[in-house]
This record gives structure tokens, sequence and C-alpha cells, in this order.
């Protein structure tokens, strides 16, 4: 079924108009909004007056990107068939709704009472260790860029597909708009823009599935009940695993491990929680947790369910490479107008994804590392242009490895998220909820994350190899290792999740939190009243 992959200029010029206008429609963005980010704090939140609706569909924008349209979606729904689905729910119910009510009002409470603008800085101030805040930068910028690259080589594909282009100047094209937008407005941009980005996310989704539902491949009921019909496509996952296979094997297994780590993964990385430092009040925190639960019900799940139609269009997987097909099934089915909106749809996930995370990046070398270490009494015009310098930096490098295409780098993505998410959950979620949470918790955490992380990567690559009767060289077994960084990462924030207490109370009398701050953090009345809330209400007062 599967047909040329790429597009004729004869065909194209539809899918050109239509993203001609909405890069128009970007820049004017940027342009008009560069007045609100004349300062860091302008800069990285927007002086923290976001509303409900701009904060719910920035975080909903970040947390679907082109690697979830082009490649989860199509490796797991060529895989699970309707199983995939799940991990949508997962996404809605526990990285968006519960994230929204456990994290939100308490991560504005503190980051506003501590003044912490990046989350190594919350690290530093909750924990109050100057040395947290470098380890955690390092890890943060480290990490997030091959996470950033694989944004690019999701896009890349589909360009190529829809409009027969070279995958390098879809990067560059997107690297140039993300840039543009983030240098000149900073996070208020990104908000307007997600906000943009989301309802056309929203509107492709829905008119995509609806399409690919009343093709001849699908006709309805008839393509789903035939998915339904297949043990291995079916909406409830099978519990057998395969003969010869492992537990790694287990399609059961896999969309449970794959549901916590795209779910509670959101709750550690910073470019997720950046969403709440920002928001205005209780108020919009409130309206921001229902409105965008919707968002991640709609294009998350509708995500998932296009995915799981893929294996009626495509016979088998184009070249090897599981990221060809939501390309192959699109192009060959769609309109070209739709095939405009559709680019649209994954250039804009993917663009709000790559502001989050450079502008997650700049900041950490900028607050954490440069004015905490470097030049601790920089004046704010100095950080606020070197943010955005460095937010052009990351773009820049991320576009480098996505172009030049480094195994290695390419590899690593896949443990980017549950790595960075491995590391800082525990410290994260128990630094806002328990008083008995320390540094000690904390610095155990993300050694023991990072250490467990690489020794799983290389003990699964051999057990494999072992479960199979081969014997395979080191870098063999690393390079299998990494296709299990899903099971990984879980592994590693339940690690993180159950050191931090335990380290915290082995090391209590020597790393103990001074009374003071706790006191400042743990008002008798913080579930009732929110700190900065109360703080405000004092400031009017007097």
């Amino acid at each position: 079924m599967i047909a040329a992959l790429s597009a004729t200029s004869t065909q194209v010029w539809p899918q050109w108009l239509i993203f001609g206008v909405y890069m128009a429609v970007i820049l004017c963005v940027a342009i008009v909004t560069r007045r609100k980010s004349t300062s860091v704090e302008g800069f990285m939140f927007a002086n923290k007056g976001v509303g409900g609706w701009l904060s719910a569909f920035a975080y909903g924008a970040t947390y679907f990107s082109a690697v979830v349209f082009v490649g989860y979606a199509g490796k797991f729904g060529w895989n699970f068939g309707l199983s995939a689905v799940w991990i949508g729910i997962g996404n809605m119910l526990i990285g968006t709704l519960a994230a929204w009510l456990v994290l939100a009002r308490r991560t504005k409470a503190m980051t506003t009472t501590l003044q912490a603008r990046t989350m190594p800085e919350f690290f530093e101030k909750r924990y109050e260790s100057k040395y947290i805040k470098l380890f955690a930068a390092l890890a943060i910028f480290i990490f997030l860029l091959p996470y950033s690259a694989s944004v690019y080589q999701g896009m890349g594909y589909i360009f190529e597909a829809a409009l027969g282009i070279d995958a390098m100047w879809c990067i560059l094209i997107l690297a140039g708009l993300t840039a543009a937008y983030l240098f000149l407005g900073g996070y208020f941009a990104t908000t307007i823009t997600d906000f943009i980005q989301g309802i056309i996310m929203i509107v492709g989704i829905i008119v995509t599935v609806f399409m690919l539902l009343d093709t001849q491949q699908m006709n309805w009921g008839e393509g789903l009940g035939a998915l339904m019909s297949d043990p291995n496509l079916t909406l409830i996952p099978n519990a057998t695993t395969p003969e010869g296979g492992t537990f790694l094997n287990n399609q059961l297994f896999s969309v449970l491990i794959l549901v916590c780590l795209t779910s509670f993964g959101m709750w550690g990385l910073p470019q997720s929680i950046h969403k709440f430092y920002a928001i205005k009040d209780t108020a919009a925190i409130r309206k921001g947790a229902v409105i965008s639960t919707v968002f991640s019900a709609i294009v998350g799940c509708g995500a998932y369910f296009m995915g799981s139609m893929v294996t009626r269009f495509v016979d088998a997987v184009p070249d090897g490479n599981f990221d060809k097909l939501i390309p192959a099934m699109l192009v060959n089915n769609l309109p070209s107008a739709l095939l405009g909106l559709i680019l649209v749809l994954l250039f804009s996930a993917s663009m709000s994804t790559l502001a989050a995370l450079s502008l997650s990046s700049g900041s950490t070398v900028t607050v954490d590392f440069f004015k905490g270490y470097i030049r601790k009494t920089a004046p704010d015009s100095t950080l606020n242009i070197l943010i955005r310098v460095l937010c052009l930096v990351f773009v820049a490098i991320s576009a480098v490895l996505a172009i030049v295409e480094i195994d290695a780098i390419v590899s690593m993505m896949s443990l980017s998220w549950g790595t960075i998410a491995g590391c800082f959950v525990g410290p994260y979620v128990y630094g806002l909820y328990s008083k008995k949470a320390n540094k000690a918790g904390a610095y155990a955490s993300i050694a023991f994350s990072l250490i467990l992380t690489f020794s799983l990567i290389i003990g699964l690559g051999y057990y494999i190899a072992d479960a199979a009767g081969t014997t395979v060289t080191f870098g063999q077994a690393f390079k299998t290792g990494i296709g299990q960084s899903p099971f990984v990462g879980v592994l590693a924030m339940a690690g993180s999740m159950l050191i931090t207490p335990i380290a915290s109370l082995i090391f209590r009398n020597k790393c103990k939190v001074s009374d003071g701050l706790l006191a400042e953090l743990f008002p008798p009345r913080l579930d009732k009243l929110c700190v900065y809330e109360r703080q405000a209400r004092v400031a009017d007062a007097e």
C-alpha cells in the first residue's frame, strides 16, 4: 500500500500556502509581544500573570510534540493497535489532571515564597544547598539536548513526505522560526503562540481522525472491528508473553510501562513545571486544570488513536523505520489541503515543545550557572541578553545534532525523559509536601537515578542477548539496552520516589532544613490559603 513518500511540486502548493500563512502569524505574534520581555522576569514568566487558558494550552502544547504524533503514535500503534490509546488516557488522567491538582498550587506558592525562577534554583533554596543547583543545571542541559534534537527529526520525516524537501530544510525552518519568536517575545510570546498552536492541534487531530475513519481502508466500524478482532491490536492489551520472549516483550507490561513513563514523567520535567511558576493565581490554576485535561483528552488520545489505525494503511515498516509509518499513512490517504493542516499541526506541536525546552535550558544556564557561580552580581540587563543568546545556542545545537544524525545522540533521546524525571521527581514532589525532605535525599536521588539508568541499560542489553542465546559486544549491549529506555525510565522514577525519603531519614540530623525556612514554606493553613496569595494581600493592605 505504500506509494512514493515524496510529493511533487504540483501537489504541494496548498501545503506551502497554509504553512506560509501560519509562519506569518507566528512572526507577527513575536513582534507584538516583544515589549513584554524587557526584563528577566518578563522573559521567563511573563511577570507571573498568565491566566488559566493560556497556561493550560501552554502545558498541553509542550506535552505533545512531533515525537508523540510521528514517533510514539506510529511505533506503538503498529505494535499495540488500539491498546496504544491507553497511553493517551494515562497522559490525560495522570500526566495532566493529577499533575495540575497535586503540583500546580504548591509549586506556585513555594517558588514565589523562595523567589526561585528555575527548578535547580528551587532545589538550592528549598534544600539550602548551593551545589545541588549546579548538578541539576548540568543534568537538564545535557539531557534536554537530545530530546530537542528528536523533535526536529520527527518533523523532518513528515516534511520530506508531504513537501518533497530534504529534512534539513525543515529543521532549519523550524529552528529559525522558534528562535525568532522566543528571542523576541520570551515566555509571553510562547504562551500566545501555544494558544494558537493548541487550537490548530485540536482542530487538526479531530479532522485527521475523522478523515482516516472515512477512508476505504477503515470504513468506520468495519476497520475498527478488524482491529478489535486481532488479539494483538485490540483495545485490551495482550497479557501473553510471546514464545521465546521475555517479560519485556509482554504487550500488557509494555503498555503499563509507557503509561507510567509518559504520564509520571511530566511530574519531574522542568519545561512542564515551568508553567506552574508563571500562572497567575489559584483561580487560574483551577481553570487550567480543567482546560488542560480536555486538551489532553482530545490531542493525546486522538494522536494514539490515529496511530492505532496505521496497520490498516501500511503493510510494512518503511525502511525498517517506525518514524516513517505516520507520514506514509497521512501522505498517501489525505488530500493536499488537509495535509497542509497536518503539517501546521505537527509544526505547532514541535515549536511549542522546542520553545519550552530552549527556555528551560537557557534559563538554567543563565540563572543557575552564570549568575549562581560565575558572576553573582550580574545585573538584570546582562542576564536578559544572555538568556536570549543561550536560547538561540540551544536551538542551534539541537538543530545540528538532528541534521548530522549522530546515532549515539539519537539513541540517547529516548532516555532524556526518563533520566531527567528520574533525577528530579522525588526531590521535587517531596520538597513540595514533606518537611522532612532534605538535601541528602535530593543528592541521593540524582546520583542513584543516573547510576541506575546506565547500569540497567548495559545489564538489560546483555540480558536480552543471553535470552536469545547470542553473544554481543559492549557497544551492541548498550544499543540494545537503549531500546528498553521506557522500562529503565520508570524504574529510575520509582527509585527516586523511594530513595529521596530514605536518604532524608538516614541523614536527617546532618542535613536538617532550617526551622525558619520550614515555617515559611509549611504554614498551618497552607492547604487553605496559598503563601503567595497571603503575601499579596498583606502587600496590598500596606
